[in-house]
């Protein structure tokens, strides 16, 4: 780009805020050898990007920033959801904030930032994936991540979620790009232009690039080991709804099989009751005292046990209870095949269940909006056969991630995947996946993935379980000193303390307690293999 007058004569001059437009690259050039290295944060915005309007270039002073405060920051927040597992989020460090506008397409408009400490940096880059329908950066995991030295990176995938039409699934409705930007478009450009901002401030590329995230995250970080296997060296992926049609079809499940029979409606109190009942019939001494099943898988409590033997009351289960009680077990079955679409949720975590003959808004949107492109769509007529196969052959090519990510491992990639037994998604259907993941790898790549499941976690985090665990340092112990997590110990935080801590185990190991020990403490506790893997 020519300028009339020197370089550093017009930094001078700039504001500490303006926008840039960078026209005319192409998408090879933000990989170029020969891109021009910044001296300064301010000269970033002369970088050669493709389709992409600078619209923040600053530095942020150290302890200076301040995240706007949502429910998404609420969520961010919490201990659980803390990438580096610290129990209280730190102040920043001092860093180079650059906030860029990546329109890839007419109908794209991708809001992404890139931190850059200016000092102790790492040599190491952090992608921070998304929560719910995304729509906002992740500034909580930003920060977490700056704060240890990394680059970090994120974006809201293409759509504003403070705006009536960036809510939930909307965005998708008649724009199929933002969909393209939503499924994995906006994730891969926010990892180039990552890496290229890094190159020309830092004058070499990161050594190496993570990408932690749960829920959608996890899904993100998913997509990208599929799709561009060389993006990121480590992948930490919790609680990854995939395949994301038959996850959002067994969270609708229970709230049409109780529109359709109110028979089969199930108060709060007789689901707590279901709780109560398992956790007393397969909770060990551990589990009692401190509230969750420890293995979920090796319960044979069933909802029959609860059957009144006369007049229903608050200390039993209707028939129509049990049967609606199973039923969510089960998940929903496609009635031509008998297969069941996807698992129900895991014993132990009855105190999440509902069966109050209404739709679960988030994955409603999957079907209404991205699949049947159709607001009106009525969610009661769902057909358990012909539509969820159709909606897979909508979105299924956009979001579903098959069992094999052999060109990941072959690139040196390591996946640890991670998620809590008490999170509406059953890990048992996470563990099958993760069985066919090392088996399609092969006996060279196999022990490139782990999955940890999580006793008494909620949905990535929460719960009675010990929920806090570094998902950096797990991820950066394996890439960089080839220590893959056998074991993490994770805690609980009440009120910003650490009041028990507990193994978390590589699956299928779970972590026992040695029967005289402190049972908040984790040296109390052993990983082994259990006898049975079945129930």
């Amino acid at each position: 780009m020519p300028y009339p007058q020197p370089l550093s004569a017009l930094l001078t001059a700039l504001p500490r805020r303006f926008s840039l437009c960078v026209t005319g690259a192409t998408l090879a050039a933000l990989m170029l050898p020969h891109m021009a290295h910044a001296t300064s944060c301010a000269e970033l915005a002369y970088q050669a990007l493709p389709d992409a309007t600078f619209t923040t270039v600053e530095v942020v002073e150290a302890g200076k920033w301040q995240p706007p405060q949502n429910q998404l920051s609420r969520i961010m927040s919490a201990p659980g959801m803390n990438v580096a597992g610290h129990a209280t989020q730190a102040p920043n460090p001092t860093f180079c904030r650059v906030a860029i506008t990546l329109h890839p397409s007419a109908d794209s408009q991708i809001r992404t930032e890139v931190w850059l400490p200016l000092k102790g940096w790492n040599g190491k880059l952090l992608g921070v994936g998304n929560f719910g329908w995304a729509g906002s950066l992740m500034y909580y995991g930003m920060a977490t991540g700056v704060g240890e030295g990394y680059a970090v990176a994120s974006t809201d995938t293409g759509h504003d979620s403070s705006t009536p039409e960036g809510q939930g699934g909307r965005f998708t409705l008649g724009h199929p790009e933002k969909l393209i930007d939503y499924a994995y478009r906006a994730d891969h450009l926010m990892t180039i232009t990552a890496k290229a901002l890094i190159e020309a401030f830092y004058k070499k590329p990161a050594s190496h690039a993570y990408w932690i995230g749960c829920s959608l995250g996890g899904l993100e970080g998913l997509i990208e080991a599929k799709r561009y296997p060389e993006d990121y060296d480590g992948i930490v992926a919790g609680a990854p709804p995939n395949p994301i049609v038959n996850f959002n079809a067994e969270q609708l499940w229970a709230g049409w099989m109780s529109y359709h029979n109110p028979a089969l409606r199930v108060s709060r109190d007789k689901f707590r009751l279901l709780n109560t009942a398992a956790m007393n019939a397969c909770a060990s001494p551990v589990g009692k005292k401190q509230g969750f099943l420890d293995e979920p898988d090796k319960c044979t409590f069933t909802p029959d046990q609860l059957l009144c033997k006369g007049n229903d009351t608050s200390s039993c289960l209707t028939a129509n209870e049990v049967k609606a009680a199973k039923n969510i077990y089960q998940g929903p079955v496609n009635p031509q095949t008998h297969e069941v679409i996807f698992p129900g949720p895991a014993k132990g975590s009855e105190d999440g269940f509902s069966a109050d003959g209404k739709a679960f808004p988030v994955a409603l949107d999957l079907f209404k909006y991205a699949a049947f492109q159709n607001p009106n769509w009525d969610w009661t007529t769902l057909k358990w056969d012909t539509d969820i196969e159709e909606a897979t052959r909508k979105v299924g090519p956009l979001l579903h991630v098959d069992d094999n990510l052999t060109p990941f491992f072959q690139h040196g990639g390591r996946l640890l995947m991670y998620i809590g037994w008490n999170d509406g998604h059953n890990p048992e259907q996470l563990a099958g996946y993760y069985q066919s993941l090392q088996h399609n790898a092969g006996p060279e790549y196999q022990n490139d993935v782990k999955l940890i499941t999580i006793p008494g976690m909620g949905h990535c985090y929460g719960g009675a379980g010990c929920d806090t665990f570094s998902k950096l340092g797990a991820i950066d112990n394996w890439v960089s000193n080839k220590q893959a997590p056998e074991t993490i110990v994770a805690s609980r935080v009440s009120n910003g303390k650490v009041v028990r801590t507990r193994p978390l185990c590589a699956w299928p190991k779970v972590a026992r307690y040695d029967g005289h020990g402190n049972m908040d403490d984790a040296s109390s506790f052993t990983c082994i293999t259990p006898e049975s893997q079945s129930k």
